[in-house]
């Protein structure tokens, strides 16, 4: 009985924890935002491009039924500004992120999903070492496809990997004339951890 006991304990512990229809999905990531950058114009002649940056990031998923399921991410990124590989200054970059996600498999040890949706981006915190007066738009609008898998650690604790690309764009001003449009276009990775309320 006691051996039947233990391994009924050892089942409930390695089964997979997976969501339900009403669940709420909490993930706690690492995520790196690696910008796919293209400029134009003035941009463009001074060869600007657009560096990475890795940050704790969250998201939440409610889950409408048992495959379908609802994503925001939360996250904030600071990205360094070069011109033909010079430092030239830094933006922060806050794009929440909804998408509608397909869960394949919920039953399974291994939960892979696809997702689509769009995001908004806010520029803030412009920090111009250039001396050329540089503005960006403060507001970006775009798509964002998803695909990631979760896996579980113990019946409420899960193991997440994620990858987006998310279309992020903002024109770009040097002294009030118009010097571009900076395409960011990021590829975002991310893993960690994920538990269900």
């Amino acid at each position: 009985m006691k051996k039947l006991a233990i391994a009924a304990l050892a089942t409930l512990l390695t089964s997979s924890a997976f969501a339900a229809q009403g669940d709420i999905l909490a993930r706690f990531r690492v995520t790196n935002v690696n910008p796919q950058t293209s400029v134009d114009k003035t941009l463009e002649a001074l060869k600007v491009d657009v560096k990475d940056d890795t940050i704790p990031e969250v998201d939440f998923t409610y889950m409408l039924t048992n495959n379908v399921g609802v994503e925001l991410i939360l996250g904030t990124s600071k990205h360094t500004l070069t011109a033909g590989g010079a430092d030239i200054g830094s933006v922060k970059v806050l794009p929440p992120t909804v998408t509608a996600q397909y869960h394949f498999n919920p039953q399974g040890e291994f939960r892979p999903y696809v997702g689509a949706g769009v995001n908004y981006t806010r520029f803030y915190s412009l920090k111009d070492k250039s001396g050329l007066n540089l503005t960006v738009d403060k507001n970006s609008f775009g798509p964002a496809l998803q695909v990631g898998m979760d896996t579980p650690l113990t019946k409420d604790i899960f193991l997440n990997f994620d990858v987006k690309k998310i279309w992020i764009k903002t024109k770009v001003k040097a002294g009030g004339a118009d010097a571009g449009t900076l395409d960011i276009n990021p590829l975002v990775t991310s893993v960690g951890i994920g538990t269900k309320f």
